[in-house]
C-alpha cells in the first residue's frame, strides 16, 4: 500500500495556462479634459446611468495624467443596494494599467446622500488603492440633479 501512495506523487499534474484580455463593448464621447473636477467628472460619466431603474456601480481607469482609460460596470444591484467587493473595482484598474480611479454610482431615488455603507466601501476603496499603488481620486454619488463628492466634502467617512 505504501507502495501506491508513493507512484501517485509522481504523476504528473496538468497546469492550464490562461491569458487576461480586456474586450472594448463601446463608449461615448466626452468633452477634452472632461474630468477635471467633480462635477465634470459627473457630467461626463451621468450617460453610463442614463435609464436605469437600479443602483449600478462602475470604475473609471485614469492614466498617469489623470485622463481617462475607460469605464468598467462592477456591479449592477437593485433599487437600493449594489454589492461591491475591492477586488472587482480594482481588476479593471490593474488590467488597465490605471494610476488612479474615479469610483462612481448612482441613487435611483434621487438623493446623492451617502448611506453608512457607502461611507464603509469608501474607506475599504481607499485602503485597498493604497496598498495597489492605485489612488481612489474621488467616489461620485449620482442623484437626479445632484452630485455627491466624497473628495470634495473632506472625505468625511
Amino acid at each position: 500500500m505504501a507502495k501506491q501512495s508513493v507512484n501517485r506523487l509522481h504523476v504528473p499534474q496538468f497546469i492550464p495556462r490562461y491569458r487576461v484580455t480586456l474586450v472594448a463593448e463601446g463608449g461615448h464621447t466626452v468633452p477634452y479634459g472632461a474630468l477635471r473636477d467633480s462635477a465634470a467628472a459627473a457630467a461626463a460619466l451621468r450617460p453610463c446611468f442614463d435609464g436605469l431603474d437600479r443602483e449600478q456601480f462602475l470604475v473609471c481607469c485614469l492614466d498617469a495624467k489623470n485622463a481617462s482609460i475607460g469605464v468598467n460596470i462592477v456591479s449592477i444591484g437593485t433599487l437600493t443596494l449594489s454589492l461591491v467587493h475591492p477586488r472587482e473595482v480594482f481588476k479593471a484598474a490593474i488590467l488597465l494599467n490605471s494610476c488612479a480611479i474615479l469610483a462612481v454610482h448612482n441613487h435611483p431615488s434621487g438623493d446623492p446622500t451617502p448611506s453608512p455603507e457607502d461611507r464603509t466601501l469608501t474607506t475599504r476603496l481607499r485602503e485597498a488603492g493604497d496598498l495597489l499603488g492605485i489612488r481612489l481620486l474621488d467616489h461620485l454619488i449620482l442623484g437626479d440633479d445632484r452630485v455627491y463628492s466624497f473628495a470634495d466634502q473632506g472625505w468625511p467617512l
